[in-house]
């Protein structure tokens, strides 16, 4: 991310805001004033800019160091670990074993996740928020531009404060206006309320930022509005996210891949569908890296990325609903057998982003064979790692050898055009709305997975010579409100497949509690530690980490 210059991020990071190891206490982190910063008083017409730049750069996600960054990531894979979609990974259960906590649905104040997501949210937003003030303060920036820069940051504010609504029970709210923020009470608002202010924050912004910038990476209109539509549907604003979904795609800047296999090409950054991404790179500071997705790079035979540590596999749950029918379709009201999608040899037919998304033993990965010596714990964990963000190990955007494993400078995607048009989908099928639009947008997207294994795109991670490949459009037959509700679900469930969603499309659409126990219980047949596991209805929302609660004396009690 960049207004200036990328190579300042780091600087800024270290100079403006002091992130060092050292800050510990809530009150050092929602303090305005902290020691060894800048007031603003001191801040000029050129640190209101570069303080813009501060705050884009909290994407990154690279506070305190790599752990942190790792499992508390912006693109929030360790969420999809609680949802039934994906396994923690790595070598056993004892590694990173605060993620297993949470793959067995043992949620406890005193989590890492919980921790390392409340410091980070809370750092960003308090660049956000010291870049509004900067930016209201310069004499020299023009009266327009001041309108469009503060909604560009209180667009990314909202962006931290929706992450902090979908994972905490309860959690302090304060603007740029707020003189003490280590004052405010956790319970100072309710949820709904908070949801109201990201909301009208985004509507403010959308209606006066630009619907291009010049700098990529930078918001426009639409990732505000693309956010907006997101933060609707997880509060069931069905006719707002239709409209605000509307915008972006009648916006005609952006469109479906032509392969699947492209949202893995560095080539193809801030191009098609990236709506909303993360400017990473390979070229400058390790800090600019893929941090969030280094943790989970497959072992790789040959140590071709590396040496990953293979954490976040997919479930044998998600796998198998890759299965189509004889009509290309997927099995919306259940498998109608027990077979597993456990080998490259499986008879059944199968959609092919299974291929485009996930490592199988016997098909190719990247042009390489992806076999047994890929995987870290084949037999606790099994085979199917994430390849999604992962480029080809031979592209010059990669960087093998050079800790963390797999970095390389392929974009970070948080909200792409295919999830874009699956929200307006879902708006519309929950309103009982113009059925046939939504049924056109799920399969525009479906007919971008037919396509993908067309030889004319020279696919290199499915083979249609091995696997049974069909996926097809949804007929006009049948297709009403109760079928299309189960269609687009399962499409986002497909499409959208290891990018960090899962857990909180389950938490909105309220099945989160059945539908995890009902996994624990069919996965647990594989594998034996899900063994009593269970998910309660208090136990969705994290609590406010145990260590804030502790140096926040009475106001998060």
């Amino acid at each position: 991310m960049n207004i200036k210059n990328i190579a300042k991020q780091a600087l800024y990071a270290a100079v403006v805001f002091s992130c060092g190891m050292t800050v510990t206490s809530c009150d050092d982190l929602l303090d305005t004033k902290p020691q060894g910063v800048f007031t603003d008083e001191q801040i000029g017409d050129d640190e209101a800019i570069d303080l813009m730049t501060s705050a884009y750069a909290t994407l990154l996600n690279h506070y305190f160091g790599n752990n942190e960054s790792f499992a508390g990531p912006i693109n929030n894979w360790v969420f999809d670990v609680r949802s039934d979609d994906a396994l923690k990974g790595g070598d056993g259960v004892t590694m990173e074993g605060y993620i297993h906590q949470l793959e067995v649905g043992n949620v406890q104040s005193d989590n890492d996740v919980a921790n390392f997501k409340w410091r980070n949210n809370y750092f960003s937003i308090s660049r956000c928020n010291t870049a509004i003030r900067g930016i209201i303060a310069s004499s020299s920036i023009s009266e327009q531009d001041k309108v469009s820069f503060v909604a560009e940051m209180k667009t990314l504010r909202a962006y931290y404060y929706f992450d902090m609504l979908r994972i905490f029970e309860k959690f302090p709210y304060f603007d740029e206006t707020v003189e003490n923020p280590s004052e405010c009470r956790a319970d100072q608002y309710t949820r709904n309320e908070i949801a109201g202010f990201i909301k009208q924050d985004l509507r403010d912004s959308y209606d006066v930022m630009p619907e291009t910038q010049a700098e990529v990476g930078r918001f426009n209109r639409y990732v505000t509005a693309a956010l907006l539509a997101r933060v609707d549907l997880f509060t069931s604003d069905w006719a707002e996210a239709e409209k605000y979904a509307g915008y972006v795609i009648d916006s005609h800047q952006y469109q479906l891949y032509p392969n699947f296999l492209d949202m893995s090409k560095p080539e193809f950054n801030n191009q098609y569908e990236s709506v909303l991404a993360i400017q990473f790179s390979s070229a400058n500071s390790p800090d600019q890296y893929n941090f969030n997705n280094c943790l989970n790079c497959t072992w790789s035979e040959g140590n071709l990325y590396g040496n990953g540590d293979d954490f976040y596999l997919a479930s044998q749950n998600l796998v198998n609903a890759f299965r189509t029918d004889a009509n290309g379709l997927p099995y919306l009201n259940g498998m109608p057998d027990d077979k597993n999608v456990d080998a490259a040899d499986f008879e059944g037919n199968v959609d092919p982003r299974l291929d485009f998304t996930l490592g199988r033993i016997g098909m190719p990965w990247r042009s390489h064979m992806y076999n047994e010596k890929w995987c870290r714990n084949l037999e606790l964990y099994g085979q199917y790692s994430c390849k999604k963000p992962y480029p080809a190990p031979e592209s010059p955007y990669v960087k093998p050898g050079i800790v963390p494993w797999g970095a390389s400078s392929l974009n970070g995607l948080l909200i792409r055009y295919a999830d874009v048009m699956l929200m307006k989908a879902e708006a519309l099928i929950e309103q009982n709305k113009n059925l046939e639009e939504a049924r056109t947008l799920i399969n525009d997207i479906r007919s971008k997975a037919a396509r993908s294994v067309d030889p004319a795109y020279a696919p290199i991670d499915c083979n249609p010579m091995v696997a049974n490949y069909s996926v097809n459009e949804y007929p006009a037959t049948g297709w009403s409100q109760d079928y299309a509700r189960k269609a687009v679900r399962m499409e986002r469930r497909l499409e959208l497949a290891m990018e960090g969603l899962r857990w909180f499309d389950l938490v909105r659409w309220g099945n989160v509690v059945e539908t995890m126990n009902a996994y624990y219980t069919s996965e647990g047949k594989i594998r034996s530690y899900y063994h009593g596991a269970d998910l309660s209805a208090n136990e969705i929302y994290f609590p406010i980490p145990v260590n804030q609660v502790d140096n926040a004396g009475d106001l998060y009690k």
